[in-house]
C-alpha cells in the first residue's frame, strides 16, 4: 500500500494558499465569525462526504445521497405537521425512512450483485420523486419549533454552530471504523479485490451492506440538519449535494476505484471546498465561481499529486497499525504550509492597519462608503439581468460598493449561504428578491440583529424579516390586470390556464390567487389548469403543448415567468393554434418577435431597470438615515416621488405592452 502522506501535505498546500488569498481579497476571512459559519455550513455535505469515504474504498459508488436527503427532509415535515407526531418520534422515523433507503441500495449491490453506479442512479430517481410526490413539487413545510431549530441555527457560547454536536461525533466514529477496526481493514481489502477479500474469509455481503445502510443514515441525518438550518423541510433538499459530496471525497485521496483513502484527507478536502466557497462570498466574487474553482483544484491537487511520487511501505500487516514515514518533500511542504499561514496572518493585519491609518475605507467627504448586497432569484434569468441594470446606475449615482450575487438558479438554500457570507462580510445593507419567505426570513432576522438594514424586492420576506419591501405594484394589480387582459381576448368566456414559474415562489402565488379572486367578475370565464415552468423557458414550450393537447378548449394561456413567455408562445406557433394566445408577464424585449407574430396578445411589467434602481438607491438611504421613516412618501430621485404603504415602497401601477406600443420600449 502507498502512503498518502504526499497526497495530504499537497492538499494542505493548497489550503493554505487559499487562506493567503482569501485573507487579502476577502473581508473579515479571518475571522472567528467565518470560521464558526464554515463549521456551520459544512454539516451537511461533510455528513455525506464522510460516509461516501467507505462506499468509495469499497469502489463502490452511491449517487443517491442527495435524494435520500431532500427525501428524509420532506419525511420529517410530513411526519411533524400532517402526522402531528411529537419531533422526537419524527426524527426517529426519519432516521429509520433513511436507514430503510440505504437497505434497498444494500440489499441490490450486495446481495443481488447489481452495479452500485445503475442501483443508486435509479434510486436517486426513486428518492427524488418521492419527495415531489409527497409535496406535489410546490408544498413546503414550515413553522418548526424554536428548539429544533436551535439544531441548525444556534452556537453554543455564541461561538461554536450547534452542528458540531453531531459532525464531531460522526468523524470520529468513521475514523474508528476505518482505521482503527477489523471492519475497516476488511473495507479496504474489498476495494482492492472483493474476490480476494472473500478467499480470506472478509464477510463482503455484510460489509457492503453497512456501508449502504450508513449512508442511507447519514443522509437522513444531514436531510434533518438542513431543515433545521433552513427552518423548512422542501423536496429540493439536497439537489446537487451528492457530486459536491463525492468531490470532496476524491478531492481528499479516497480512490474511485477503491482501495484506498482516509478520513483526515476527506476532511481536507471539505475544509478546501469550504474555504473556496466561504472565501469567494467575502471577496464578492461570482459565486458561480465556486463550481469551477473546486473542479479546477481537484485536477491542481491531482496534479501534484503526481509531481511528488509517493514513496512505497511495506503493506500493513492484519495486527499492526499503519506507521507510514514522512519523507523530506512532505516535511519541506509542511513547513511550507505553516510558513504561508503565518505571512497571510501578519499580511492581513498589516494591510487592515494600514486601511484604518490611510482612511482607505471611507469617502472624499468622510463618510465610509456604503456597501450593498443586491440578491436576484436567479442570475441567469433575463429578468433580473435587466433589473441590475438600473441597480448599477444606482449604485454609480449614489457612491454605493454594490455587490450583486445569488444562485444561477431557483435555489432557497443558496441564497441563505450568499446572505450568511454577506452577514460575516458585514455589509452595510442586504436587498433580496425572495424565492421563498419560510426559508430565508431567519437569516435576514439574523442580519438585522446585527445592524444590517435589510430591504426585499421583486417578492417579500415575512415581514419581521425586513425593513420594508419594495413592491413592483400590488399583487392585486398585477392578478386583476393579467385576468382583465385575458378576459379581454376571450371576451370574457372559455377556459384558461396558467403556466407560473415555480410552484412555491410566494410572489406568483398571490398573483394567482387575485386572479382566482377577480374570476367572480367574469363567471363565464373557468380555470382548468395551473403548471409550473421553473423560470425555463423549455420546460414551458412543453408545458404549454401539453395544455394545447389535454385541454383543447383552452383559447388564452397566462404565464408568469419572464423566460417562460416565450417558450409558450413558441409552443403556441409550432402547435398551429390561431384559437390560442398568450397574456405574459415578462420583458418586453423578449416578447416582441411574438406580440408582433400574434402568439402573443399583451405582456404586462413595470419598469425592471427602475425597480432594480429602487433595490438600491432605497436600502442606501436607509442605512445614511436619509430614508422617510414613519412618512407617506419617498423620494426616489429620478423615479420621482414614491408611495409608501405601511413597510411597503410601491414603485407603480403595472404597465401593459400590445403591438402597438411595446417597440417604443427597450428593456
Amino acid at each position: 500500500m502507498k502512503t498518502k502522506i504526499q497526497h495530504e501535505a499537497m492538499l494542505g498546500v493548497l489550503i493554505a494558499l487559499e487562506v493567503a488569498l482569501f485573507s487579502f481579497t476577502g473581508r473579515n476571512f479571518l475571522s472567528i465569525d467565518n470560521f464558526s459559519e464554515c463549521v456551520r455550513l459544512s454539516a451537511e455535505i461533510g455528513l455525506l462526504a464522510l460516509a461516501l469515504t467507505p462506499v468509495l474504498i469499497t469502489g463502490g459508488i452511491d449517487l443517491s445521497v442527495g435524494s435520500m436527503m431532500g427525501f428524509c427532509a420532506v419525511v420529517f415535515g410530513a411526519m411533524w405537521h400532517d402526522a402531528h407526531f411529537p419531533i422526537g418520534i419524527a426524527l426517529l422515523l426519519t432516521l429509520v425512512m433513511g436507514l430503510l433507503g440505504g437497505a434497498l441500495n444494500a440489499v441490490m449491490i450486495a446481495h443481488l450483485d447489481v452495479s452500485p453506479l445503475l442501483v443508486t442512479l435509479g434510486t436517486y430517481s426513486l428518492f427524488r420523486g418521492l419527495a415531489d410526490g409527497i409535496t406535489g413539487g410546490a408544498r413546503s413545510y414550515s413553522g418548526l419549533p424554536a428548539g429544533f431549530l436551535y439544531l441548525g441555527q444556534g452556537y453554543l457560547g455564541g461561538v461554536v454552530p450547534t452542528q458540531t454536536l453531531i459532525l464531531v461525533p460522526a468523524i470520529a466514529a468513521f475514523w474508528l471504523l476505518l482505521h482503527h477496526s477489523i471492519v475497516g481493514r476488511g473495507l479496504y481489502a474489498i476495494g482492492h479485490s472483493a474476490e480476494g477479500a472473500r478467499y480470506a474469509a472478509v464477510p463482503v455481503v455484510r460489509r457492503l451492506a453497512l456501508v449502504y445502510l450508513l449512508s442511507g443514515l447519514c443522509s437522513a441525518i444531514a436531510g434533518i440538519v438542513y431543515v433545521a438550518r433552513l427552518g423548512q423541510a422542501k423536496s429540493d433538499a439536497g439537489t446537487g449535494y451528492e457530486l459536491i459530496a463525492i468531490t470532496t471525497v476524491v478531492l481528499g485521496g479516497t480512490s474511485i476505484t477503491g482501495g484506498a483513502g482516509t478520513i483526515p484527507g476527506t476532511l481536507m478536502g471539505l475544509a478546501a471546498i469550504v474555504l473556496l466557497q466561504s472565501g469567494l462570498r467575502l471577496s464578492a466574487w461570482p459565486a458561480e465561481l465556486a463550481g469551477i474553482s473546486a473542479g479546477a483544484l481537484l485536477i491542481l491537487t491531482i496534479v501534484l499529486q503526481r509531481l511528488v511520487r509517493p514513496q512505497t511501505i511495506q503493506p500493513y500487516a492484519a495486527n499492526a497499525k499503519p506507521r507510514p514515514r514522512m519523507t523530506v518533500a512532505a516535511r519541506l511542504v509542511t513547513v511550507a504550509c505553516i510558513a504561508v499561514v503565518l505571512i497571510a496572518l501578519i499580511g492581513n493585519w498589516v494591510h487592515r492597519s494600514r486601511l484604518v491609518q490611510t482612511g482607505a475605507e471611507t469617502n472624499a467627504a468622510g463618510k465610509r462608503r456604503v456597501t450593498i448586497g443586491v440578491m436576484p432569484k436567479s442570475k441567469g434569468d433575463p429578468y433580473f439581468i435587466s433589473c441590475r441594470t438600473g441597480a448599477e446606475k444606482a449604485a454609480a449615482s449614489l457612491n454605493v460598493d454594490m455587490i450583486w450575487d445569488g444562485p444561477t438558479s431557483l435555489d432557497a438554500s443558496k441564497q441563505n449561504e450568499v446572505i450568511e457570507g454577506w452577514i460575516t462580510r458585514r455589509v452595510d445593507a442586504i436587498s433580496a428578491a425572495v424565492e421563498n419567505a419560510a426559508s430565508i426570513s431567519t437569516v435576514l432576522r439574523k442580519a438585522r440583529a446585527q445592524g444590517i438594514k435589510v430591504v426585499a424586492w421583486d417578492a417579500d420576506a415575512q415581514p419581521d424579516a425586513r425593513d420594508y419591501f419594495i413592491n413592483q405594484a400590488t399583487n392585486q394589480a398585477i392578478g386583476y390586470t393579467l385576468l382583465d387582459e385575458a378576459a379581454r381576448v376571450v371576451h370574457e368566456k372559455g377556459e384558461f390556464a396558467i403556466i407560473t414559474g415555480a410552484l412555491t415562489a410566494a410572489n406568483q402565488n398571490l398573483w394567482i390567487s387575485f386572479i382566482k379572486e377577480r374570476l367572480t367578475k367574469y363567471p363565464n370565464m373557468k380555470l382548468v389548469s395551473i403548471r409550473p415552468s421553473d423560470d425555463d423557458r423549455d420546460k414551458a414550450f412543453s408545458e404549454a403543448q401539453t395544455i394545447s393537447k389535454v385541454h383543447p378548449g383552452v383559447s388564452v394561456m397566462i404565464v408568469i415567468s419572464a423566460p417562460a413567455v416565450p417558450g409558450a408562445a413558441e409552443a403556441v406557433k409550432q402547435y398551429g393554434r390561431k384559437d390560442l394566445v398568450v397574456i405574459g408577464l415578462s420583458l418586453p424585449n423578449l416578447c416582441k418577435p411574438y406580440v408582433h407574430d400574434g402568439e402573443i396578445e399583451a405582456v404586462v411589467l413595470w419598469n425592471t431597470e427602475n425597480l432594480g434602481y429602487l433595490a438600491v438607491s432605497a436600502p442606501a438611504a436607509l442605512v445614511r438615515g436619509t430614508f422617510p421613516v414613519g412618512k407617506p412618501a419617498f423620494d426616489g430621485g429620478i423615479l420621482g416621488t414614491l408611495k409608501i404603504e405601511g413597510s411597503e415602497i410601491i414603485l407603480g401601477a403595472p404597465m401593459i405592452f400590445r403591438k402597438d406600443n411595446i417597440d417604443a420600449f427597450d428593456f
